[in-house]
Parts: structure tokens; C-alpha cells; sequence
């Protein structure tokens, strides 16, 4: 399949006409261009091997591959749906990033190869709007270059990137950025036009992911630094200014709050009605509290130090109060640090709170999932320490006789060690076996990995690796209903339907409402010539799913086992409506009629 190349000179001409120079930067105009360049090639070559990747069993599926109306590509039916619909799948309402996956499929169809690559594109333009943003607000393009570059090729974002499934990752992060770009424009020209677009930006991000909740509160950082909003001509200004000027920075951003405050509320309603959000009984709050405040000094470590990177962190069912508590300390311990330097560095306080900030809706008090943190999580957070990075550096070495060597020397180590690892982590994401198996390796207790890699094994054909996969998820946890599930889907192609019946049963004493199980029993069942009992599983299922096709042509098969040609009939028509290009549906329901002709001719004699 050919790609279209990038043009990425014409680009960043773009975007460079679009971002007025900071005064007597003109000079560092040529600079900033081939940085561009060369970060856009820095991208590309490390991160094009995701062209060879696979889809996952990971979500991949319920995002892409088996979903109906991405699957459709770009339709008006399926626009409606991206904009009406609170998937249960996802647990979210993002209609853009549907929008995204639908284009993908309408340009790559279901080659995983496109998919990959326009996230790749997504991420290196977000990474040039993040340079761009910086070097308009600082001026300093060494410092921005490097918090971009760090964004670019950290290994915590190999996630976000090669992971189709968080395509609403880089298109938000894309979205924050632009957001920050246009009002970075708007406080120096002062124009209505930019200061609409970058509320539409912040809207179309908040479609994309609700992960932009929290960007107004940033934008009041940004407006302490590196915009300067509360100063005047670089000097501190009284209280009562200072005071007024903050309220006056509040009022412009009311707007932002409140589609922030609507964004919440219908992702909040949408993990609620798909069951993501666990309630207090099975996750109470001390836990979460503990693991939030650890889970800040874990992302961190993981930011300074990225190694055991997995796809999947379980969490603990209990955390040693110390952990929490010294936790807590260390935060407010810096807190308080760069609190007391904001004068002398202001950039500390701004980095550090967009860290802290950015990451509340992900940290867990209100707990989505079973993991405890995830490096997908780092996306835009990890931003406010990369800039405490750049910028604190060139402050502890300003008085080195030869600062500018030393700082590129380590800069060029740093982003070098930054590619060569995020390229390792790229390689253990080319296929689900890969990625499990690597996850495994590194985590405990992960049931949830070992169901995925199960899968992913038993559709290889290597069943009894699989079924080992799935005991060793229930040996974790033996109320986790899908591994129970997919156990007896091992054993019906072991052609073991005793064992399968067996699983089927424990996942619906789990799980009553497990519609696949319902079906899946149901089959099994037929298989033992236990016709009764098999409609009756059909029939629950059809009425948990009632369009599934499956579960409808099956019952409609047993009713005409049975004799009941008539009731069939009615099954199989109604397969029709909801499919009509349903070919066994039409050979059973011309079988079903013949037999039904016959019936009635013996009747008539």
C-alpha cells in the first residue's frame, strides 16, 4: 500500500508564517526550521516500524475490528452514531476519535499498516506544536526543542502511539496543543478570532478525549509562565493587581470550564451505563487514595528512569501505609519547594502543577478498570517535567565556563538513550503474543493478560497453551467470568462439550447476563441433543442481544429439529431483516419451507 509522503518543509512553512517570532528571534528562524525537519525524520524513522504491527485482542477489537460502524468507514449512519452514541464498549463519548477510525477504514480498510501510520503522523505533528508553542511563549528554542524532542521519543508514549485502540491519545493531545498554540496568539495579539479558535480546538479536543478537562487550569499556569500575564514588562506587580489580573485570567477561561464541567458529566454518565467505573464495594476509597498518591511517584520513576514498561499493571489489593504516606510527603514536599521559587523560577511552578493537575482525571480516585496506572496516562502530564527538565538544567549550569556544550552533550545522550529504548519498547508491541508475553514477564497477578494472551494463542491454533493461559487467569482470580468463558470455547474445539457445558454454567453463575455464554451453552447443548434446554439459552440470549444473527439462526435451527417449522420460519425471516444478505439464513429458511410444504401437503391427504 503507498502512503502519500510528508511534506514536512511545507508544513512547518506553515506553521512558522502562522507563529509570530518573539522579538530579535528572527536570527533562530533556520534553526527552528531544520529542528523541525530533523525531529519530523527523528519521528518517522523510529517509529515506522509500527507499520508492521498487528491489531490487538486489547480493545483493538471493540474499537476497530469488530465494531460495526467503524467497520463501515465514513457513512451517514455512522456519523450519526459517532455523535449520538455512549458506547458501552468504550465507556466514553469521543465522537471524533470514531470519526478518525472511521476514515482510516474508509482510506486503509482493516490493513492494520494505516491504521498505525496515521497515529505516527498524528503524534509528530503534536510533537512540532508542542516546539512551537514553547519557542512562541519563551523565545528559548534550545529548551523547547528538547522538551519537544523528549515528548517525541520517550518510551512512556510507545503506548499511546502504537496502540490503534488510544488513537483518542494523540488526537487529543494533538487538540491541547493546538489549543495552547492559538491562545498563546490570542494574549499577544489580543484578536476574538484566535481566541474562538482556540475554544474550538479545546472543544474538538474534549470529542476526541475527555482527558481535556483539566487544560483550563493548565492555561492559568501557562498564563503565570511562560505568558507572564501577571507581570508587567517582567516585573512582580502589586497584590491587588496581581489579584485582579488572576480573577480577570479566571473569567476569560469561563467558557473553557464550562464545556470542561459538560465533558465530565457525560463521561462520567457514559463509564457509568457500560459498568467501567467500579463502585466503592469493590475498589473502597482508602485504596484508591493510596494508589493515586503512589501512583504519582511510580510515573516519576517511570519518567526518569522507563524500564518494565507493560500494557497492563495490575492493582495491588493493598497498599503498606507507608508507601502512601511517604508518598504524600514527597509531593508536598516539592509542592512547596517550587511554591517558595516561583519568583526565581517560575517555570517550576508551572511544569510541576501541569504534572500534578493533568493527571487527577486519570490517577483513580474515580476508578476506571482494573489497572493501577498506565503509561498511556503520561501522554500530556509528563509534558510539566519535561519543561522542569529543560529549563533547570540550563539553570544549574549557567555558571559552567562551557554551559552550551555540556548541555548539548547531555541532551544528545539523553534523547539518544530516549530512541534506542522507545525503539525496544516498539518491538514488544508488533502482536498480541509479543506484548502479553512481555507483560507477563514484568507484572504479577495480571488474570486479565493471561486471558488476552490465551486468545491470542488459542486463535493460532495452540489450544493447549491457551487453556493453560485461562487456568492460570482463574487461579488469580476464579470469578473472572470471561476467562471462564473463553475456557469453554477451548474445550468445544477440544471437542469436549462436558467441559465446555461446565464453564459455560460458571461463567453465568458470575455473570447471569453474559449474552455470548448464554449462546455459547446453548450450542454446546444442541451438540448433546439437549434441545429444550438448548432453546432456552438462545432465547435468553436473544433477549440480552436481541439482533444477535447467530443466537437467532440457532434457535431457529432447534425449533425445526424439533418439528416447530413454523416458530423456525419465524427466526429465520427475522435473521433476513436484520441481515439480508444472510446466506445461511436463506438456505435454512428455504429448507424450513419446503419441509413446512410437505407438512401440510402429508396434513391435507
Amino acid at each position: 500500500m503507498n502512503f502519500r509522503a510528508i511534506d514536512a518543509e511545507r508544513f512547518i512553512g506553515h506553521f512558522l508564517k502562522f507563529v509570530k517570532k518573539p522579538p530579535g528571534r528572527d536570527k533562530n528562524t533556520g534553526s527552528l526550521l531544520l529542528l523541525c525537519i530533523g525531529l519530523v525524520a527523528i519521528i518517522l524513522g523510529c517509529y515506522m516500524q509500527v507499520g508492521h504491527h498487528q491489531f490487538l485482542n486489547l480493545d483493538d477489537n471493540g474499537y476497530v475490528t469488530s465494531n460495526p460502524h467503524v467497520a463501515g468507514g465514513i457513512t451517514g449512519e455512522n456519523v450519526i452514531w459517532a455523535f449520538t452514541s455512549l458506547d458501552e464498549v468504550t465507556g466514553n463519548w469521543h465522537p471524533i476519535t470514531w470519526l478518525s477510525h472511521m476514515a482510516d477504514v474508509q482510506f486503509y480498510g482493516m490493513n492494520p499498516r494505516g491504521h498505525h501510520l496515521t497515529s505516527v503522523v498524528i503524534h509528530a505533528i503534536s510533537s512540532l506544536l508542542l516546539l512551537l508553542f514553547l519557542f512562541r511563549c519563551t523565545g528559548s528554542l534550545w529548551q523547547s526543542s528538547f522538551v519537544a524532542a523528549l515528548f517525541a521519543l520517550h518510551p512512556l508514549h510507545v503506548e499511546s502511539v502504537a496502540w490503534v485502540a488510544e488513537r483518542k491519545d494523540v488526537l487529543s493531545a494533538f487538540f491541547w496543543l493546538l489549543t495552547l498554540l492559538f491562545y498563546a496568539e490570542y494574549v499577544a495579539k489580543r484578536k476574538p478570532a484566535l481566541y474562538l479558535l482556540s475554544l474550538f480546538s479545546f472543544v474538538l479536543g474534549l470529542m476526541a478525549k475527555p482527558m481535556l478537562v483539566t487544560l483550563p487550569i493548565v492555561m492559568l499556569l501557562m498564563d503565570f509562565w511562560p505568558l507572564q500575564r501577571y507581570r508587567h514588562g517582567g516585573e512582580e506587580l502589586g497584590e491587588c493587581r496581581v489579584s485582579g489580573r488572576i480573577t480577570a485570567c479566571i473569567k476569560e477561561k469561563i467558557p473553557f470550564f464550562i464545556f470542561s464541567f459538560l465533558s465530565a458529566v457525560i463521561t462520567i454518565y457514559a463509564q457509568n451505563k457500560g459498568g467501567a467505573i467500579k463502585s466503592l464495594d469493590v475498589i473502597p476509597i482508602g485504596l484508591r487514595t493510596e494508589n493515586a498518591l503512589l501512583a504519582y511517584i511510580k510515573y516519576i520513576a517511570k519518567t526518569l528512569w522507563p524500564r518494565n514498561l507493560a500494557v497492563l499493571y495490575p492493582l495491588s489489593p493493598s497498599i503498606p501505609l507507608w508507601q502512601a504516606i511517604g508518598s504524600l510527603l514527597v509531593l508536598l514536599f516539592f509542592s512547596a519547594a517550587v511554591i517558595r521559587a516561583r519568583h526565581r523560577r517560575p517555570y517550576l511552578v508551572a511544569g510541576w502543577f501541569w504534572f500534578l493537575v493533568t493527571l487527577v482525571p486519570v490517577i483513580g480516585l474515580i476508578q476506571v478498570g482494573c489497572q493501577s496506572m498506565a503509561d498511556r496516562y503520561t501522554y500530556i502530564p509528563v509534558i510539566g517535567l519535561f519543561i522542569i527538565v529543560a529549563w533547570g538544567a540550563a539553570d544549574l549550569t549557567r555558571n559552567l565556563r562551557h554551559q552550551k556544550v555540556v548541555l548539548a552533550l547531555l541532551a544528545g545522550v539523553v534523547i539518544s538513550a530516549s530512541a534506542a529504548l522507545t525503539w525496544q519498547q516498539l518491538g514488544y508491541w508488533r502482536d498480541n503474543i509479543s506484548l502479553f508475553r512481555h507483560t507477563l514477564q514484568i507484572t504479577d497477578g495480571n488474570y486479565l493478560i493471561n486471558n488476552n494472551l490465551g486468545i491470542a494463542l488459542a486463535e493460532k491454533g495452540d489450544l493447549d497453551a491457551a487453556i493453560r493461559e485461562y487456568q492460570t487467569a482463574l487461579g488469580i482470580n476464579p470469578n473472572y467470568a470471561d476467562a471462564h468463558y473463553n475456557l469453554g470455547n477451548a474445550f468445544i474445539k477440544k471437542r469436549d462439550p462436558d467441559a465446555a457445558v461446565r464453564e459455560y454454567r460458571e461463567t453465568l453463575l458470575i455473570n447471569p447476563n453474559h449474552a455470548d455464554a448464554h449462546y455459547s451453552l446453548g450450542a454446546a447443548l444442541a451438540n448433546k441433543g439437549d434441545l429444550d434446554a438448548a432453546i432456552r439459552e438462545y432465547r435468553v440470549a436473544l433477549r440480552l442481544n436481541p439482533n444477535d444473527a447467530k443466537a437467532l439462526t440457532n434457535l431457529g435451527v432447534a425449533l425445526a429439529n424439533e418439528g416447530n417449522l413454523d416458530a423456525a420460519i419465524q427466526e429465520f425471516q427475522e435473521v433476513l431483516r436484520i441481515s439480508p444478505g444472510d446466506a445461511k439464513a436463506q438456505t435454512n429458511l428455504g429448507i424450513a419451507l419446503a419441509q413446512k410444504g410437505r407438512q401440510d401437503e402429508n396434513a391435507g391427504k
